[in-house]
């Protein structure tokens, strides 16, 4: 296992850890906080990190299903962070307490390709 692998395979899994703090605790809550924000922006720049670090090693982006639903849900959180900190600056309170609805779907798409790495490194 190179080094790359590795630094790579730790940042993604960092990923997994803040965004999944970030979501659940979120859900637990009811209501979107400023430090949920943190763990969101965390997990996206740890898996744009790492995710950009195995493309290198991969010299290219596949038309796989990791590959598609992993830039899927590199968008996708940073849709998710950037809304998540509009509805936070604007106060809207009804979005407040229903973001967490979008943050779980979210993050279930993200499980796709986190999985599907973690299962395909297993061969």
């Amino acid at each position: 296992m190179t080094t790359e692998l590795v630094v790579s395979t730790i940042l993604i899994s960092l990923a997994l850890v803040f965004y999944s703090i970030g979501v659940w605790s979120e859900r637990v809550a009811g209501r979107l906080k400023g430090w949920h924000l943190l763990f969101f922006w965390g997990g996206l720049v740890f898996d744009t990190t790492g995710t950009g670090m195995m493309f290198e090693m991969a010299g290219s982006i596949g038309s796989d299903i990791h590959s598609v639903t992993g830039i899927l849900a590199i968008v996708l959180m940073l849709v998710h962070a950037a809304w998540a900190s509009a509805v936070l600056v604007h106060r809207n309170e009804k979005a407040i307490t229903r973001f967490h609805h979008f943050s779980v779907v979210v993050w279930a798409i993200w499980l796709v390709p986190y999985l599907t790495g973690f299962f395909a490194s297993m061969r």
